[in-house]
């Protein structure tokens, strides 16, 4: 239909020429009221928002001469993020003179990545940009991937808590309260 004619056929039923896809030959229009138009394709915009999963990345700092406590409290952590789908840039920061010996940096990244084999897999080979080694990990899908430890510590101290004498609820069931005295 030539687009004047449907200019008027708008006008007559009181309502608005939309075009739906310009890119199209020819173009497609819709007559509609613009209004209701606009709030019904934010509405669905919106929903298809919802289901887009968007992935996260958290970042784990290093150093090459890392405590072993240290080195374990990060990797309890990035295994904790890996286990909730969000993937992890792990990098390792040189300073001053720890630039001479590269090869400890890259050993502690390997065993890093080494201890994290159950959980993620890595995109590429630790690579070096300027003072600091970088690389990716991926979450393994959920079938392929073990189960995080620390959720299971957490289930199973729930567990002794509900068990042990002491719990919340009878916490002030052994002590004697002062009566109030009735006059």
């Amino acid at each position: 239909m030539p687009t004047g004619k449907a200019i008027d056929l708008a006008r007559k039923h009181n309502l608005d020429l939309v075009e739906i896809s310009p890119k199209a030959n020819p173009p497609v229009c819709q007559i509609v009221e613009y209004g209701r138009y606009k709030y019904e394709k934010a509405k669905k915009d919106k929903e298809t928002k919802k289901t887009q999963h968007v992935n996260k990345v958290k970042e784990i700092q290093l150093r090459p001469n890392i405590d072993p406590h240290d080195f374990k409290f990060k990797l309890d952590h990035a295994i904790d993020f890996l286990c909730a789908d969000m993937k992890v840039k792990l990098f390792l920061r040189f300073r001053g003179r720890e630039m001479a010996h590269k090869e400890i940096g890259y050993q502690t990244v390997e065993k890093f990545i080494h201890d994290v084999a159950d959980f993620a897999v890595a995109d590429t080979k630790p690579n070096m940009v300027g003072r600091r080694i970088t690389v990716m990990l991926n979450p393994l899908p959920k079938q392929k991937r073990a189960a995080n430890p620390r959720e299971a510590e957490r289930s199973q101290l729930e567990e002794e808590s509900e068990t042990l004498p002491g719990s919340a609820e009878n916490v002030f069931a052994d002590i004697d309260l002062p009566q109030e005295k009735q006059a």
